[in-house]
């Protein structure tokens, strides 16, 4: 079998800025969850989709908002999405799927924490993570472990993540922190860009692996006395940035493997449906409980 894990963050963000906007009968906007309820249909009408969960960030801030001030926050969301995640993590429950609504952890961690259990399993062929988060790509693992950007139909398997970041899925945390992540609101090392980051971490893999000779970086050696100059004057930084992009795996799942096969819709959906003022939904779903 194959598990699908999905970004609910990011659908719903793709859907807000992709689909209509559509009011409900009782005036709340409620166009983003009706494109994300579209995409995920669509998701599980393909055959290989049978184990599925959503994972979302029931609230933007986690912990990590605590470790670093200028993390990312809900501070200059659009406040019609925002307000979209309650209903979008009922509309999704109510359509069968498992939810994973992140408080503390993120979504991201919640996949992670899946990737780390799920993949042990002998039954699982293979799991496909349905995001574009550069941070997930630390999670791929060879061909079994993926990441799927289903908009752009491009999948990563480990040659993949190779390919597009220079370096392997273990490296990404310390790539993300020497690069900086701008989605996530941490800067990253001066000087330090893709290539030259690359360049250096394909040869050392982490941060504390990185030898003070400039002469064994691989780069010019007048660049790569700038860089190191700037990873030493700023190493608690890069430590502190790799944390951040570091998912966790200890977030407290309690659904098994099993659970996570869907078996098709509740009958609460077409109440859901009708509430946001779509009758013609429900109409096509293949499977009732």
């Amino acid at each position: 079998m194959k598990i699908h894990l999905v970004d609910g963050t990011y659908e719903l963000f793709r859907a807000h800025f992709g689909a209509p906007p559509k009011r409900s009968p009782y005036g709340m906007e409620v166009g983003a969850t009706l494109g994300f309820l579209r995409s995920m249909l669509l998701l599980l009408s393909n055959p290989e989709v049978t184990h599925v969960a959503v994972a979302f960030d029931h609230v933007i801030e986690s912990f990590r908002n605590k470790m670093y001030k200028g993390y990312k926050s809900s501070a200059g969301v659009d406040p019609i999405i925002l307000n979209q995640f309650p209903l979008a993590e009922k509309a999704i429950a109510a359509l069968g799927m498992v939810v994973w609504p992140m408080v503390k952890f993120e979504a991201d961690d919640a996949i992670a924490a899946a990737v780390a259990r799920f993949k042990k399993a002998k039954s699982v062929e293979q799991i496909v993570i349905c995001s574009v988060d550069k941070d997930l790509t630390q999670m791929v693992d060879g061909q079994r472990v993926v990441c799927w950007d289903r908009r752009r139909e491009i999948i990563l398997d480990e040659k993949g993540v190779t390919e597009k970041f220079g370096v392997g899925p273990e490296s990404i945390p310390d790539f993300l922190a020497l690069v900086g992540d701008s989605a996530d609101g941490y800067p990253g090392i001066q000087g330090w860009g893709e290539k030259s980051t690359a360049t250096v971490l394909s040869k050392f893999k982490h941060i504390e692996s990185i030898p003070n000779d400039p002469n064994k970086l691989g780069l010019g050696i007048g660049r790569a006395t700038t860089l190191l100059g700037n990873l030493q004057q700023n190493y608690k930084d890069a430590l502190l940035y790799r944390e951040l992009s570091t998912l966790r795996t200890d977030v407290p799942l309690k659904e098994n493997l099993g659970d996570l096969k869907w078996m098709g819709a509740y009958p609460r959906f077409k109440k859901v449906c009708l509430e946001m003022g779509d009758e013609r939904i429900p109409e096509r779903i293949p499977l009732w409980r």
